[in-house]
């Protein structure tokens, strides 16, 4: 029997034919990007292996069991006193097993928390004095921290000493001496005499002279023989490799100066001037019989710190990488 094709009948055919083709996959044509199929890595050490770097199955296995332990002791109760949060009165708030997932959920403590104190008012005063501390940190503590890791001078490890000192020494020690000092200088019931204190921490000192430290000699002599001043050196190889550090002493100096209770506490006396943990704490005494008010003022005032770490984390943790000096 003699085939026949209508004109037009060998071009779609030719065309489809080709369509077909290039939608193949090339490893399926065996062309020559075709790559021979790789085999998965294990991430555990099998049995007669010499890769002494990866743990034995029951290690890895071991590993992540720890790992969900204390992923569970440290974040069961911020869920809790989130779900305690959104509870309504009926609800059992202490039964065994916890019931993380409210039956009715409600905003009533929240709005209970913001009709009882000016919740926006005290979260102005924390973030002044929590900037505030970012600003003076940042800059002091990269000054101490060049001069202790980079320069030599006579007394420099008496400097250290006394800087190491001051971390074995609990905040409650010089509590005193610090609201004398605060109050000679008339800083007293301010948000001046809350941040004073804190305006620049040893411990940041001595991470950014750490940091410091990493930066070759040979790179800053060869600068000062180029003829760069201190600020010169500074900003162009002292800054570019400590930006790392500097992520990090920033993000716990607000952490810590939004957090602080015990110092705000005692240094101020009119409500006006509260910080938000200290006006927090006026929940507390209200409300000492009904802990899911407490609960919403708590979550209050932390959900602004896990929306800070959770939009800067990937700056963050770039930053910290970051280590190798630039050309």
């Amino acid at each position: 029997m003699t085939s026949f094709q209508t004109p037009g009948s060998a071009g779609v055919i030719e065309e489809q034919a080709t369509t077909a083709l290039r939608s193949t996959p090339e490893s399926a044509r065996g062309g020559r990007g075709a790559r021979p199929p790789r085999s998965r890595e294990k991430a555990y050490r099998t049995r007669g292996s010499a890769d002494i770097m990866k743990p034995s199955l029951a290690g890895l296995i071991g590993k992540y069991v720890l790992l969900v332990v204390v992923l569970g002791i440290m974040v069961f109760p911020f869920l809790w006193q989130l779900s305690t949060s959104f509870k309504g009165s009926g609800e059992d708030i202490y039964g065994f097993p916890p019931n993380l997932i409210p039956s009715a959920p409600t905003l009533d403590h929240y709005a209970e928390v913001f009709r009882t104190i000016p919740v926006l008012d005290y979260a102005r005063n924390s973030l002044l004095v929590g900037v505030g501390t970012v600003i003076t940190n940042v800059i002091f503590a990269t000054l101490g921290g060049y001069a202790l890791g980079c320069l030599k001078f006579r007394g420099k490890g008496i400097v250290m000493a006394i800087f190491f000192s001051t971390l074995l020494l609990p905040g409650e020690v010089t509590l005193t001496s610090q609201y004398l000092t605060v109050k000679s200088l008339g800083l007293a019931n301010t948000l001046w005499g809350v941040f004073l204190p804190g305006a620049i921490a040893a411990i940041n000192v001595l991470l950014m002279a750490a940091a410091c430290r990493m930066i070759p000699a040979d790179t800053l002599d060869a600068a000062t023989i180029d003829g760069a001043n201190t600020l010169q050196r500074l900003r162009h190889i002292v800054w570019p490799n400590i930006r790392g550090m500097v992520s990090v002493v920033a993000l716990f100096a607000f952490i810590g100066a939004w957090d602080e209770f015990l110092w705000p506490l005692v240094v101020l006396s009119d409500p006006a001037n509260y910080t938000l943990t200290v006006g927090m704490n006026y929940l507390n005494s209200n409300f000492g019989s009904n802990p899911r008010v407490i609960a919403a003022g708590t979550m209050i005032a932390l959900v602004p710190i896990i929306i800070l770490f959770a939009v800067l984390q990937k700056q963050f943790f770039k930053g910290v990488e970051e280590g190798s000096v630039k050309g």
